[in-house]
């Protein structure tokens, strides 16, 4: 499985950014679905409305309803932990997002993330392991 962060979401969906013809291509050679977490979903959608307002929001969301894309659930109890990414990274600064996918690699192993955001070459997961972060060309 692939992680994926709220800038690509947006970059799928919102033709005037300068990467989405190569988010699009990068998502088609993958395997599907690519996983996020409802804060970067809820991020994007948000960034979508002011971008595209509705139109823009529901291709957001038929990703998700053709299979493009699943939302990893995350348990009140780990909150602490994405408090704590926050607060080790506080410098970058990261955001609730980004820490909420560095929670599911630490759950689940996953390490392959498609982002334009150049912070995931810094995270690391469980303090020790990086990720990978794909190639969007553009």
């Amino acid at each position: 499985m692939i992680l994926c962060d709220t800038s690509v979401l947006l970059c799928l969906v919102d033709r005037s950014q300068l990467r989405h013809a190569s988010c699009i291509r990068a998502i088609v050679n993958l395997r599907k679905p690519l996983v996020t977490t409802w804060p970067c979903l809820t991020e994007a959608m948000h960034l979508a409305l002011r971008s595209g307002g509705w139109p823009m929001q529901r291709q957001l969301g038929e990703l998700l309803l053709d299979g493009w894309l699943t939302a990893y659930a995350i348990d009140e109890d780990l909150f602490p932990r994405i408090l704590e990414l926050m607060e080790r990274y506080r410098d970058r600064p990261m955001d609730f997002a980004d820490a909420s996918l560095v929670l599911v690699a630490e759950r689940t192993g996953y390490r392959q993330i498609l982002t334009l955001d150049s912070d995931f070459f810094f995270y690391r997961i469980d303090g020790r392991e990086s990720f990978e972060v794909l190639p969007v060309d553009g």
